[in-house]
């Protein structure tokens, strides 16, 4: 019993830093609260972020407020089709002086790095990229250079143009734990950004937690605790893409594992030592939502139509009505 209270009390004590957190952000990125939670949940969840939407919504000023707030390094480097791999993880430099080769690390070597539009870099400046997300290292010449941890991606995509870009097949978009928008914000909320941005005193930022109270934040990530029914429940989620008869290309067992990873974070920002269905239901459309193919490819995934084969499957799949969470 006191091992749960300890427990519950350092959990509480991640929420109020989570939301001071949260609270900083939200003076300048006014009205995406959810966006905010749901960047900070992948980034905790050990994840990474795609970022599909048009121009001018804030997503780079997003990535440079965390990066901010959260204490942690930033680096941003801007996709073009002749971006080379070398210009993203590092090259070998000849120095005269010395006589020999010496690693200049790229901007990879950093805790958040923002790549914008990807889809405009080439397949193989990608893949460059997605072997660093999953490995968490580079290799250069054959010798291995780890990156420092944290290392949280936000990568950003145009939706809207076709020409000069590259679209990330289905394999390397798995790679992504959930895939956002911020969209554009009501009317009011809008005001108040032109009041806030331009009208008012400049807004500076302040760090809320440094790199080693965001690691501390991912393995409290990893011991939220996930019931059996729970459980089941993810998994059953996912495998009832695998056999929807509007559905191509179902969820991967990776999927399972970002659904579960995803939960665990919203949980932590909730303030919960245990994961709920709620907490499943609020991360299965940005976990699933660049996951799966529909057949029918005019009708986008992420859809809240009743018609989305995702939210048919939230809604026909049972929900867990006991677990032993508390």
């Amino acid at each position: 019993m006191e091992t749960a209270n300890v427990s519950e009390n350092a959990t509480q004590m991640d929420n109020l830093d989570l939301e001071r957190a949260i609270a900083e952000i939200e003076r300048l990125m006014v009205g995406q609260r959810t966006v905010i939670r749901h960047t900070l949940a992948a980034c905790f969840a050990g994840g990474h972020v795609l970022f599909e939407d048009v121009p001018g919504t804030g997503k780079t000023t997003l990535a440079s407020a965390i990066a901010t707030v959260l204490g942690l390094k930033f680096s941003r480097i801007q996709g073009t089709p002749d971006l080379l791999p070398s210009e993203l993880v590092g090259t070998m430099v000849f120095h005269p002086g010395s006589g020999d080769f010496r690693f200049r690390q790229g901007p990879v070597f950093t805790q958040l790095l923002l790549v914008d539009e990807i889809n405009r870099a080439t397949p193989r400046t990608q893949s460059a990229l997605l072997e660093a997300m999953a490995e968490k290292h580079v290799t250069v010449d054959g010798t291995v250079h780890a990156l420092e941890e944290p290392f949280f991606v936000m990568a950003t995509a145009n939706p809207i143009e076709s020409q000069g870009v590259f679209p990330l097949p289905e394999a390397q978009l798995d790679r992504f734990l959930v895939r956002l928008r911020l969209g554009y914000i009501p009317e009011e909320e809008e005001l108040e950004m032109l009041r806030r941005i331009r009208l008012g005193e400049e807004v500076t930022l302040h760090n809320q937690l440094d790199a080693t109270r965001v690691e501390q934040l991912k393995k409290r990530v990893k011991n939220i605790r996930v019931t059996e029914d729970v459980m089941k429940y993810i998994v059953r989620l996912c495998r009832e893409t695998r056999g929807h008869s509007e559905i191509e290309l179902g969820a991967s067992p990776r999927s399972v594992l970002s659904l579960a990873a995803f939960s665990q974070a919203l949980a932590l920002l909730d303030g919960r030592s245990f994961v709920t269905p709620d907490d499943v239901q609020e991360a299965w459309l940005p976990v699933m939502d660049h996951r799966i193919k529909t057949v029918n490819r005019w009708r986008k995934a992420d859809t809240v139509e009743e018609a989305s084969p995702l939210q048919q499957i939230l809604t026909t799949v049972s929900v867990p009505t006991e677990f032993a969470g508390a």
